[in-house]
């Protein structure tokens, strides 16, 4: 794992050392930061029913171009998953919410019709860093940080990224789905259920 995150974080660098050093506009460095609207797919028949939960996504890219109207793109992400769940409970409503946070490296291919407009797809590598629960009734909270050597958590999980993104000058508008193609590992209970995360996320950035 932190062979690969020292890879990407040194691709990155430099690509910006040789963008400033050739003062060309064909390779692009990025920012972007929005909104995740992530739930799960159930792994097996688990008893309970899930919702929506919101989230946070960040990333620095790079845009390579290889040919014209085809580019890679390779990223350094942060992004948070998970779901919500709410129901009744000793004579009250409750709310739960499973949040996971994940380090991730998108390596996308990108093909650009036009300047404004593009597609992107491709694998996406994600590395677990920390996962929070929070339990919520009858105005209590218990909130509980997950031991991250749970034997039911996958730390590395394979996924794929479809997206479009949308351009006006230097400003990127992106809209994503992104799917785990690994289950996490869970034990398919009502308590450690087995999914795999489905992420909807809707980002801005600027390319420079």
């Amino acid at each position: 794992m932190k062979k690969i995150l020292v890879s990407a974080i040194a691709l990155l660098v430099a690509g910006v050392i040789n963008l400033n050093a050739q003062k060309t506009n064909d390779v692009h460095f990025g920012i972007r930061a929005g909104l995740n609207l992530s739930n799960i797919i159930k792994d097996g028949d688990n008893d309970f029913s899930t919702e929506i939960k919101p989230g946070f996504n960040a990333a620095v890219f790079l845009e390579i171009p290889v040919v014209n109207g085809f580019s890679v793109q390779p990223e350094f992400q942060f992004s948070q998953k998970g779901y919500k769940a709410s129901g009744n409970a000793l004579g009250g409503p409750y709310e739960y919410r499973v949040t996971s946070n994940y380090v991730e490296i998108p390596l996308l291919a990108k093909i650009s019709p036009s300047k404004e407009f593009a597609i992107v797809v491709g694998p996406q590598f994600s590395f677990l860093t920390s996962t929070n629960t929070k339990f919520i009734t009858n105005n209590a909270v218990y909130e509980n940080t997950v031991n991250q050597d749970n034997d039911n958590l996958r730390k590395n999980t394979l996924g794929g990224v479809l997206g479009i993104e949308v351009g006006a000058a230097n400003a990127v508008f992106s809209l994503r789905y992104n799917l785990d193609f690994q289950s996490n590992n869970g034990d398919g209970t009502s308590s450690t259920p087995k999914y795999k995360n489905q992420v909807l996320g809707l980002s801005v950035g600027i390319r420079l």
